[in-house]
């Protein structure tokens, strides 16, 4: 470790023999090098002071730019932790529970258990003061703590208030927590979020004490003032989404528990599924499937088929994949699909499904909808008008689903039709492995040449020019060509049209045994572009290419012809002082 000018070093701990609680190894995993020195650097001051040890719990505060709260749960090489610095949210493991864990190896059996006892003791002091001294004791705090007064003041109310006392109250201490005071900051979202999770922990409790009715109208409340704040959250670890969806499971317990008139209940949960403005509440209709009944069910469906059938169809002569009510379209039919499923009702989820078809991924869903229950001729014919409608803009996963049902359905020929059809509008090397492997043994041959063919005629035709990279007829020519050990025709389709630098190389690579020279000329041509490009690293990679070249010369018996191309490098470069001193061991 790096000490500080004018520090000490302190005495290494003398080893006990007992085997260490965590893993020194997984500790600098865990945090990086450089985060685990500056835990070292904190536990070697001794700015870690364990709190409490509770099997394998550790608890402890960190003296660094503020005191943190550090807390290590697990052993050995697994464990985890969490701790309140800001450095946590932001990147994970920190030095300050890097820290706590090697505090935990140094300490001695008879420091453990005296860390165990810690809060024990504090428990035990508590009890024996009784009750008076105790409640003066908390009364003092809570002056001093606007927090702890705060949930002592809704736990003295909840204990003897009517309903509509403790509705003020509550409804004020909500007002309070989920205030936004313009904006919350991503480090600022969890404790935010905290303090909201302390008033709901208060609500919950008045399920079990008989005021569910009261949970519901206070639980309401929440969720308008939730969908107010959220718009002005940085919510990007989840801390307020976990807030709301815990106000949406105490709403779900505290509906069990008040039964509320069903059909009243299905308009309320419709209501917020579709019309607002987050997920919290998708799929209630199931989630409350039981507190609804028949009735409430019944009401549900048909809300959600009146609203759907309000909506236009979409149609694949539109080509509009969203419109403006995309939102409703997608939220009403997961709630119908729901019912249908449930049914066993195949046929309502393909007509629900098929009311969007602006795309061939839609008939694909459908498709594949219909095989799953053993009905291949709805899904041939679904597969079939899809591949038509969409011709013009093909959609590679139905044309794959569509091949494979094919052959599934013994229509090979018309499988390996399609993937040349697919082949010829996009050629890719995935695309070119499906046909060779569609082909089989006996025809693989007759595909390559097809294959090879094909794009040969694509070839230095306008859009092939060198600006197109990999994504180019010629550049999937050669790759296809060097997967094939098809090495001369590379090589003359590279002189003769050019290609990328990348595929240059690797082509030069692949040929160092059948073709070395043309391979020793295009490894000349990369280092002379990576000198060219200027830097360190650079001519690091350059120096290796031309001690590869020597190589190569060497085991062809051109020996002199790598003399004289060196001396000509150098003669061009020789003002570049870091690459000369590079290039002194292919000079010796």
């Amino acid at each position: 470790m790096v000490k500080s000018a004018g520090r000490k070093p302190k005495s290494k701990s003398k080893p006990t023999g007992k085997p260490l609680r965590f893993d020194v190894a997984t500790l600098r995993e865990l945090a990086g090098d450089k985060v685990f020195e500056r835990g070292v650097e904190y536990h070697a001051d001794g700015q870690v002071e364990i709190i409490s040890i509770d099997g394998d719990r550790v608890l402890a505060d960190v003296t660094g730019s503020e005191v943190y709260r550090a807390l290590l749960e697990g052993s050995g090489k697994t464990f985890d932790g969490e701790c309140s610095c800001p450095a946590f949210s932001d990147w994970g493991f920190c030095k300050h529970l890097v820290a706590t864990a090697l505090t935990v190896n140094d300490l001695e059996p008879r420091a453990v258990e005296q860390s165990k006892d810690r809060l024990s003791r504090i428990r035990d002091h508590l009890r024996a003061k009784g009750i008076e001294p105790l409640v003066e004791m908390i009364m003092t705090i809570a002056e001093h703590d606007p927090v702890l007064r705060g949930d002592l003041e809704l736990a003295a109310t909840a204990a003897s208030a009517d309903d509509e006392t403790l509705f003020a109250q509550f409804k004020k201490a909500i007002t309070e927590a989920t205030r936004t005071h313009d904006y919350v900051e991503y480090r600022q979202a969890a404790a935010w979020a905290a303090k909201i999770e302390r008033v709901l922990d208060r609500i919950e409790n008045l399920i079990g004490a008989g005021r569910a009715k009261l949970v519901l109208r206070l639980i309401d409340y929440f969720f308008a003032q939730m969908d107010d704040a959220l718009q002005s959250v940085d919510d990007s670890d989840g801390d307020a989404g976990a807030v709301y969806a815990r106000g949406c499971e105490i709403h779900l317990a505290a509906c069990g528990a008040a039964k509320p008139e069903p059909v009243a209940l299905a308009r309320e949960l419709f209501a917020r599924e579709v019309d607002s403005d987050w997920d919290f509440f998708q799929g209630a209709s199931e989630a409350y499937a039981d507190i609804l009944g028949e009735a409430g069910q019944r009401e549900y469906r048909r809300l959600a088929s009146e609203a759907w059938q309000k909506l236009k169809p979409l149609r694949p002569g539109g080509r509009q994949t969203h419109d403006n009510e995309s939102g409703n379209r997608y939220q009403l039919s997961a709630i119908l699909e729901s019912f249908a499923e449930r049914d066993g009702d195949i046929d309502a989820r393909i007509a629900i499904q098929a009311n969007n078809l602006s795309s061939a991924y839609r008939y694909l869903g459908i498709a594949q909808l219909c095989l799953e229950h053993g009905r291949e001729a709805d899904a041939l014919k679904w597969t079939e008008e899809g591949l038509w409608q969409f011709e013009d803009e093909p959609d590679e996963r139905l044309a794959l689903f569509a091949s494979d049902l094919y052959r599934r359905l013994g229509r090979a020929q018309d499988a390996q039709e399609l993937l040349w059809r697919m082949f010829e509008q996009s050629p890719s090397m995935e695309q070119y492995k499906r046909l060779k492997g569609a082909a089989g043994k006996k025809s693989a041959a007759g595909t390559v040449d097809r294959a090879i063919a094909q794009l040969r005629s694509q070839v230095g035709r306008s859009g092939d020019g060198p600006g197109r990279s990999w994504s180019s007829p010629r550049e999937l020519l050669l790759e296809i060509l060097m997967s094939e050990q098809r090495l001369t025709e590379a090589w003359e389709i590279a002189r003769q049209h050019g290609c990328s630098e990348s595929r240059l190389m690797e082509l030069a690579k692949t040929s160092e045994q059948s073709h070395p020279r043309e391979a020793l000329s295009a490894y000349a041509r990369g280092a002379e572009q990576l000198v060219h490009l200027g830097g360190q690293d650079a001519y690091k990679k350059a120096s290796k290419i031309i001690a590869h070249m020597r190589q190569i010369s060497d085991r062809i018996g051109a020996k002199a012809d790598h003399t004289v191309f060196l001396a000509e490098f150098i003669g061009r470069h020789k003002a570049k002082r870091n690459l000369m001193k590079l290039l002194q061991p292919s000079r010796s």
